[in-house]
């Protein structure tokens, strides 16, 4: 199925509310920004190292949390190489899904896949790990223990791959037929 209508909607509705002086909840061109890109990448790093923190207190709950995060915050990294600022997380991903599609970035359909948000109740992400962790009512969490060492690799993993698209000399160009 092709993502292009939906992530070309998330650049219209975005340019649609700015043009109306509200905030948007898609995707607009902001301009290349590498700093913003290494910054990012950055926080995913340190977003991940917390999880030991919260392993060691015990605070299980938080700790999808910081997963889903510094995948995300890998996402917003190469968004950044794009010149494309995100507010949502579902266009983030869809962006993200185009353009590994077109064959612009090498990156795992696994990363993309765990932080798209799904309107369908049956379809589940690593977003709705997050929320059940997060509003739940439990501190500690045997699932989430079992996890850990899985979910710190593909982390460490999607960090590696973003690397390489950040450190890229690669031109990397939005697809006309996004913007258009």
């Amino acid at each position: 199925m092709s993502t292009m209508p939906e992530v070309h909607e998330c650049f219209s509705a975005a340019r649609k509310d700015e043009e109306r002086g509200k905030k948007h909840k898609g995707l607009l061109f902001a301009g290349k920004d590498d700093t913003k890109a290494e910054e990012y990448l950055q926080k995913a790093k340190t977003n991940l190292g917390i999880c030991d923190l919260y392993k060691t207190q015990r605070l299980d709950y938080k700790i999808p949390e910081e997963w889903f995060y510094t995948l995300y915050y890998c996402a917003l990294a190469i968004l950044a190489k794009f010149g494309v600022e995100s507010r949502s997380q579902r266009c983030t991903a869809l962006f993200l899904r185009y353009i590994k599609d077109k064959g612009l970035i090498d990156y795992e359909d696994g990363f993309i896949d765990r932080i798209m948000v799904y309107k369908e109740k049956g379809d589940e992400t690593d977003v709705d790990e997050r929320e059940k962790a997060r509003y739940g009512s439990s501190v500690y969490s045997e699932e989430i223990m079992q996890k850990y060492d899985f979910m710190m690799d593909v982390c460490r993993k999607c960090i590696s791959q973003c690397e390489a698209i950040v450190f890229s000399d690669s031109k990397f160009t939005i697809p006309k037929e996004l913007i258009g």
